[in-house]
């Protein structure tokens, strides 16, 4: 897997992507990741590579020809699929990083200031990406996001493939809760079926957390999710039940904080984390 990034700030980009899992797979000749000062293809003594919008406004934009320049440079006479960060783009999923994935190199541009003259993205970008409805203050952090997401799909990054394949979004849910050591921390405990040592109750444990998170955190994602096997089907049975069961048991406020159903679960499931006195 080769990644190309187009940035006027190729620093950035190397910093980031030569720590950590990414770094380390770099080192070991697993993926390739190249950030290209789009400067270094200025036309002037200055390397500028933006100028002021034609038609007034605030704020500079991007010049074409550096770019242009910088884009057949590293293609080198090929085409090479390239994406363009931008928040007039598409959302970034797990099912476009697998689209990415196996493409094996593609090219980023990374747009800054009030973004890029549209005749380049025309004449070279094939689709936009956005990372969602916000706005930065330039491409750089979007596209290692992208990298990122993409190149630990790559075999030989990751331990093996279950490492990402049963995070959240792969299948369509979110992942299920994790945890680690003391077994009770703070007066909360590890759910027990987690403590059984029964693979196979853990699993599916597991596979009802994930359903239950999606469920409350992202219905969205929950209304799409077709049960496909006889478990499945069960657990969403299960959680049926145990809903409405919650319903019609109102907990008062002094037992909401640490309330738990019969699976270790919180029964309002909730982000917040308690906060105690120094």
């Amino acid at each position: 897997m080769r990644i190309d990034i187009l940035t006027l700030f190729p620093a950035l980009i190397d910093s980031v992507m030569g720590e950590s899992v990414i770094g380390r797979a770099q080192a070991r000749g697993l993926i390739e990741v190249h950030a290209y000062n789009i400067r270094d293809w200025a036309q002037d003594k200055h390397h500028k590579a933006d100028d002021a919008p034609y038609g007034g406004g605030r704020g500079m934009v991007m010049l074409p020809e550096p770019l242009y320049l910088c884009h057949q440079a590293v293609c080198g006479g090929r085409h090479v699929h390239t994406v363009m960060m931008s928040a007039q783009g598409a959302p970034f999923c797990q099912q476009k990083a697998r689209e990415l994935l196996a493409r094996e190199r593609f090219i980023i541009v990374c747009g800054h200031y009030e973004g890029i003259d549209q005749r380049f993205i025309d004449a070279c970008v094939d689709e936009e990406i956005s990372i969602g409805d916000f706005v930065l203050t330039g491409g750089e952090i979007p596209a290692m996001a992208v990298a990122d997401a993409v190149c630990r799909m790559v075999p030989g990054v990751l331990p093996d493939e279950t490492a990402f394949q049963e995070e959240s979004h792969w299948n369509g849910l979110l992942e299920y809760p994790q945890y680690t050591r003391p077994e009770v921390w703070r007066g909360r405990t590890v759910p027990e079926v987690l403590l059984s040592g029964h693979h196979a109750n853990i699993e599916r444990w597991r596979r009802k957390m994930s359903l239950k998170r999606t469920q409350a955190d992202r219905p969205d994602l929950f209304a799409q999710f077709e049960a496909q096997t006889k478990i499945d089907r069960k657990i969403l049975e299960e959680l049926a039940v145990e809903a409405v069961q919650e319903q019609n048991a109102p907990l008062s406020p002094d037992n909401t904080e640490n309330a738990c159903n019969s699976d270790g679960y919180p029964v309002k499931y909730t982000h917040e984390c308690e906060i105690v006195p120094h």
